[in-house]
């Protein structure tokens, strides 16, 4: 394939270095733009950069937008929607994709309304009415916050009595601590089962043959326990248009299609003999997903996203196996705590034991007179990945390169992937999910 240029867009967090990174080592040209003031470092020597994303617009072949950030007057969906009515070739989503993520209420309509199962649920704009809801009708549920909180990981609260008085309790302490943000919230019926979540690529007429099958460790220690957070690692695997997919993207594909959506979309559910129930849409680049995602590519990165905003069909090659990305983070993540951030954190040298940068993926980092550091303020520098033919195996390579790297302070998940090889690969298999898929 010939250079082409793309034009990396951050609205607000500086996501999409690792695969700005990617598609430049790849020998394309490549500029990124970062808006918020905090993270305009990240990616520093490693991608060329550009303070104005609006002036190279008609220069890029490609865009690139790396989130669903929706400012005070325009979301990235529509920012997307109008560069292409502008004949631009755009990596995005819509405004009603975007809405997908921010309006719970709204993604269950959808998922109804194409025939999908939903696990029931209720919104509530007042906490009275919610643990009036409870009380009548007692069983564990999560409470899952709408609004401008909703992306607070720790107010997301799984429920464990089968009274749901322990949900009763959370709910009356957010009533007293947030009911001044905390605008609304949904109920939704805690099922026991799998988690698992389906990932297809999007051409804006069509989902691409592949498709990735992944599973999210959002807790921050080993065992998913403790605090949530945005992600600490992700484990998985490539198939084709199985069960999963058809009883849930499958249904959507006229739906995406009519939106005119690119890119790549997730939707994470709980699968167990009766069904499959979903619980939330990623129409975005998930992360650290699409690092993880990079690394099983077997085809050039560049390629597979230029046909992809072109409305091409692409030739996707992938790793025939499995694969897990480790999160490595520095205090104060999950938190923000500027001091313990500058005490510990800030511009930390990343040191590596071994010449191989193989499986080593950027999130917060730059360079700086070829020492790569720690840049931005969220803490979270690198992600490490590793794939073989067996789940153990690319857990082996994975954290093997995890122990390469030198950091004061690092921690991680040591767990990543241990889920499936406990457990959930046989029941999604035994459940027929999976097809020929082995649970290996």
């Amino acid at each position: 394939m010939d250079s082409k240029h793309f034009l990396f867009v951050s609205a607000d967090s500086a996501l999409i270095t690792d695969l700005a990174w990617q598609v430049h080592r790849e020998g394309h040209d490549v500029k990124y733009y970062i808006e918020a003031e905090s993270d305009t470092e990240i990616g520093d020597g490693f991608v060329p950069k550009t303070d104005d994303w609006e002036a190279d617009v008609e220069w890029a072949d490609v865009i690139v937008f790396d989130d669903i950030w929706v400012g005070s007057d325009i979301g990235t969906g529509q920012l997307a929607n109008e560069l292409r009515e502008q004949g631009k070739a755009v990596v995005g989503g819509t405004p009603n994709t975007d809405r997908l993520e921010e309006d719970r209420g709204y993604a269950m309509e959808i998922l109804e309304a194409h025939g999908v199962n939903t696990i029931e649920h209720h919104v509530f704009s007042e906490f009275d009415a919610g643990i009036q809801h409870v009380q009548e009708n007692p069983a564990p549920y999560v409470i899952k916050p709408l609004g401008e909180v909703q992306n607070v990981k720790r107010l997301l609260y799984v429920g464990n009595e089968d009274d749901g008085s322990d949900v009763v309790d959370v709910l009356r302490a957010y009533k007293k601590a947030w009911g001044h943000r905390m605008k609304g919230f949904q109920l939704q019926r805690k099922v026991e089962g799998v988690e698992i979540a389906i990932c297809g690529f999007f051409n804006g007429e069509r989902f691409i043959d592949q498709v990735n099958f992944n599973f999210e460790h959002k807790r921050l220690f080993p065992g998913n326990i403790g605090p949530s957070t945005g992600e600490m690692g992700t484990s998985m695997f490539w198939g084709g248009r199985n069960r999963l997919f058809e009883e849930t993207f499958g249904r959507l594909e006229e739906w995406l299609a009519a939106e005119g959506y690119v890119g790549s979309i997730d939707i994470n559910c709980i699968v167990n003999e009766t069904g499959i129930y979903p619980l939330e849409f990623t129409p975005r680049f998930g992360y650290p997903t699409i690092a993880l995602q990079e690394e099983s590519f077997e085809s050039p990165t560049g390629q597979f996203f230029y046909d992809l905003a072109h409305g091409n069909d692409p030739e996707l090659e992938v790793h025939n196996g499995y694969q897990i990305g480790v999160r490595v983070v520095l205090p104060p993540f999950p938190f923000d705590d500027e001091k313990t951030y500058d005490e510990s954190s800030r511009n930390a040298a990343v040191v590596f034991d071994t010449e191989s940068r193989d499986g080593i993926h950027l999130e917060d980092t730059k360079k700086v007179d070829g020492q790569w550091r720690v840049a931005g303020e969220s803490g979270m520098p690198l992600v490490v990945t590793g794939k073989g033919d067996t789940m153990q195996n690319a857990r082996r390579q994975a954290y093997e390169r995890v122990d390469n790297i030198v950091i004061p302070n690092l921690y991680y998940r040591d767990d990543i992937g241990e889920r499936w090889i406990d457990g959930d690969g046989d029941r999604l298999q035994a459940w027929g999910y999976l097809g020929p898929q082995s649970a290996k």
